[in-house]
Order: C-alpha cells, then structure tokens, then sequence
C-alpha cells in the first residue's frame, strides 16, 4: 500500500511508476474522492463547532431563565446534519481504501524501464554450462519412470506431481539440506499454516490483484498458500517492534499452490510449471536504511546454494514491467537446464519497501524516541524445487539416458 502523502502530494510519480508496470491506474478517482472526503471533513467540523456554540448558548439562556427552544430546535438539526455527513464520509472512506489496494509498488529508481522479461538486466553468470556429445534430453524424458503424470493425473488433474524412487528421496533430501543450510546461516526457522486467511492475502499483496491465481477453501475464508511468503510475513502482521530487533530474518518451509490462471500457453511439460510445489522460503524485515543491503545480502545467500549444488547459474535485475505487483526491486535467479536448453527461474528476491508493512501495519519504535515507522520486508525463494531437480537431472544425464547421481553435491540420493 501507498503512502496518502505520496498519492495526495506526487500524484505524477505514483501514475508514472503504475504506467511502467503496465497496471491500471486510478490516481485521477482517487484524489477525486480524497478532495470529496475532505470537503465533507470541513463540514462536518464546521457543524460541530456551530453544535459547541449552540450547547453553549442553551446553557447560557437557561441559566438566565430564558427560553433555548431555537437554539435546541437547531441543535437537533445540526445533530441530524453531522451524522449523514458521517456516513458519507465512512462511504468515501471505503472507497478510498478499495481503490489503494489497486495502486502497484512504485519501483525503484535504478530498476531498468522496460515492458516485459526481455528488458531485464543480467548481472552476472556462475559457472560452466554443461556440453554433452550427444542430444541431451528433457527431465520429462530422463525421469518417465520416477515422474508419475499419468497417477498424479488420475489423484488430482494435470500439472500435479508425484515423484517415485530416487526422485521422491530426492526431493525429501533437498528440502532436508535447504533447511539446514538457512539455519546454518542464523536464520530462525519457523513452521507456518498452508492457509491463509483474507486479510494475510491482502498484507502480501496477492488479493486483490492475484486473487483468481489462488485456491479458495469453499465455506471458509482461507485460501491454500501461494507462497510462504504470505503465512511467513503474516507472523508480525499488526506488531509494533522495537528497532534493536531489526533486522528479523526467517526462513521456512511450505506447499505452494496455484491456478496459475494467467499462464495458459507457456510451458506446462514436466516440472516447469505446476500447481503444486515445495520450496523453503526466506522473509527479512529490515530497517527502512538497510533494506538494500539485505537484498544484496540475500541474493548472495541464494548464489551459495546453487553453487553448493554445482549448477550454473545467473542473476537478472527485473525490468518494471516483469516486477511483481508488490515489489519495489527484484532480482531473479535461474539456473541452466541442459536438456531444455533454457535458464529456469529458482529463486525471486525482492525488496517490497513498506508496501506489505503499510497493509500489514507492521513497525517499529525508533530507539531515539519519535513516532514509529514502518518495516521494509523481503523476501526470496532459498530455493524451489521442481526446476531446481529438473537442473539437476538434466546436467547431470548421460548418452544412455541415465543419470550420474554421484554428481550431485552431497550424494544428496543415496543408492
């Protein structure tokens, strides 16, 4: 969410920061609205001061032995008139507040202008891409006896997965070893719900804008996670902090499910893109001065681990238009996928700035004393696993379609 300040006061940068997303916007509504609302605030003020004025008359002519019939008659008026004005305003209110969850994160200034994924900015690429003698295949292929489409199919419908043998050991070890390396770098580990309420959706960002991405529980007002973002920051949502606690850095585990409503067309074969998956997700809340450093910090956090597990990879900074509706600065990270020929996307860092804290009303109390701000809060994937086995599956194959296991870093699959 939107400082009122800045909608009210700036109204050009929040316009030009919606355009460069590609969003609608309702600036224009808004301060139309705002100027509404506080007309009707001027009047409803004036109506008090005359209702203060009148009660002081009464009391004046009574104490006199006068007759205050007028004065009350018109008492009763102004009284009458203040509460429709109240209304009114609770109604602009409303629709002030309706229309500030439609406004974007305004992306920062260094983030490049640009439509879509083919203006992002490669920062810089990690390590050999593999070179095979022979046509490397997809892990659709190399996997058909490990990944069960047809029993996932029949289980739950398409673009589910069910691993069998070494796949589902895995993946079990993967998510075992993502863990302990976060916890190992001094982050806390929490266990979060796979639900979320309404109004955890709405502190992330995900509703409204992502509402018809997501599965919606029928009969309660929850939702499956998209991501552990939502529950993970939701944990101080409405929290007033103290600033020595800052930063707060966690990291956890979930199920992440979606629609993926909007993704009809794009690549849907094998684990690319499916409506269920696990990852371990990392979530900051930073001081609003050292937000851009954590970022840094935490892309670097993500490059450790890709390199742990030998896979070559590289780090986009997004243009604005690929930013995610929330974020204000985001870098991607993906790693190659010889048997597809392809970088695939493991890991999203962004810095969303107070965005989420302002819907979430998260803050904290300077320790210098004064009024209290509002977090930045972060968030990355550290990491997600389907394109993550994919990778290693397909780097790792051989001419007979086999794959050499002993090449993941770990013996992560043990015979």
């Amino acid at each position: 969410m939107l400082d009122r300040y800045l909608l009210r006061n700036n109204p050009e940068k929040v316009r030009q920061g919606t355009i460069d997303k590609g969003e609608s916007c309702y600036i224009d509504e808004w301060l139309l609205i705002d100027s509404e609302r506080r007309i009707l605030l001027q009047k409803s003020e004036n109506l008090r001061a005359r209702k203060n004025v009148l009660s002081t008359e009464v009391s004046e002519i009574r104490k006199a032995g006068g007759n205050a019939d007028e004065q009350i008659a018109e008492s009763k008026i102004v009284g009458e008139n203040i509460a429709l004005l109240e209304k009114e305003k609770i109604a602009q209110e409303n629709k002030l507040k309706e229309l500030e969850l439609t406004f974007p994160n305004i992306p920062d200034s260094d983030v490049p202008v640009g439509a879509d994924e083919s203006d992002n900015i490669i920062q810089r690429t990690n390590g050999e891409t593999p070179i095979f003698d022979f046509e490397a295949k997809p892990h659709w292929e190399l996997m058909e006896n490990q990944l069960d489409s047809k029993a996932s199919g029949e289980i739950a419908g398409s673009n589910f997965i069910l691993f069998r043998g070494w796949a589902a050991r895995l993946q079990r070890k993967l998510i075992s070893w993502m863990m302990d390396f976060n916890a190992d770098a001094g982050l806390e580990e929490v266990w979060v719900p796979f639900l979320a309420s309404t109004g955890s959706m709405v502190t992330t960002g995900q509703i409204p804008k992502l509402k018809d991405d997501m599965y919606k529980i029928d009969g309660d007002d929850l939702y499956l996670i998209p991501t552990g973002e939502v529950p993970i920051t939701n944990i101080y949502r409405g929290t007033m902090l103290t600033e020595k606690k800052l930063p707060i850095r966690m990291f956890g585990y979930t199920p992440c499910f979606r629609r993926e409503a909007g993704s009809y067309g794009k690549e849907t074969r094998g684990l690319n893109r499916v409506h269920q998956f696990e990852k371990v997700e990392m979530v900051t809340l930073a001081h609003p001065e050292n937000s851009d450093e954590m970022l840094e910090t935490m892309v670097s956090h993500v490059e450790e681990m890709l390199k742990h597990l030998g896979l070559p990879y590289r780090v986009s900074l997004l243009a604005t238009g690929d930013l995610s509706f929330a974020a204000a600065k985001c870098y991607d990270v993906e790693v190659w996928a010889a048997g597809q020929g392809k970088w695939l996307e493991v890991s999203s860092i962004s810095n969303f700035k107070d965005f989420q804290a302002r819907r979430g009303n998260i803050r904290f109390r300077p320790d210098g004393g004064g009024k209290p701000l509002f977090v930045h809060t972060l968030n990355g994937s550290a990491l997600a696993l389907p394109r993550i086995i994919a990778a290693l599956v397909e780097n790792n194959q051989n001419a007979d379609g086999t794959i050499d296991l002993n090449k993941v870093p770990g013996h992560l699959i043990a015979e």
